[in-house]
């Protein structure tokens, strides 16, 4: 299984909107890319506008929503074979989650002062970077909001091999 990546951070602080720009780049480095977004409250799958369809839109291969109860996945594929469809995600370089900031993969929280006082996951012992709109007092290291290439270059570093592509 590839190595699996949170993208966390409370609501309305740029997950998605992050991820989209991650995407890109990690393909363009040659990585293919899994996501699985967490859904609370249930969803509707590969709807125009929302956040599967859009990491979808963004070029991730394989896109996930889990939420108490139910699981849908989008994946790029051109076999319907049963054989062909298991498993899903074993040929992924990376799998980036987005939520499940109670899990315990390891984090890379989103955050804007302008929407929350404060960061979700600071005392996370899995958090490994913050993305903010704002200079934090951590002890990881801390990325801003725009800083799409230097993030890229730490979670290739961090979680894959480059030496690979």
């Amino acid at each position: 299984m590839p190595p699996v990546l949170s993208i966390v951070g409370k609501s309305n602080s740029g997950k998605t909107t992050l991820i989209e720009k991650i995407i890109p780049e990690l393909k363009r480095r040659g990585y293919r890319v899994g996501i699985v977004k967490h859904a609370h409250h249930g969803f509707e799958m590969d709807q125009r506008g929302k956040d599967s369809y859009r990491h979808q839109q963004a070029g991730a291969d394989v896109v996930m929503v889990a939420s108490p109860g139910q699981v849908g996945m989008v994946k790029k594929f051109t076999s319907e074979r049963l054989d062909d469809l298991v498993p899903f995600f074993s040929d992924m370089d990376i799998l980036i989650s987005e939520g499940f900031k109670r899990d315990n993969a390891p984090k890379i929280e989103v955050f804007r002062k302008e929407q929350h006082e404060q960061p979700a996951c600071l005392a996370d012992d899995t958090l490994m970077a913050v993305v903010s709109d704002t200079s934090l007092s951590v002890s990881v290291p801390q990325f801003a909001l725009n800083d799409i290439d230097g993030l890229t270059e730490f979670i290739v570093t961090r979680f894959l091999h480059s030496d690979d592509k």
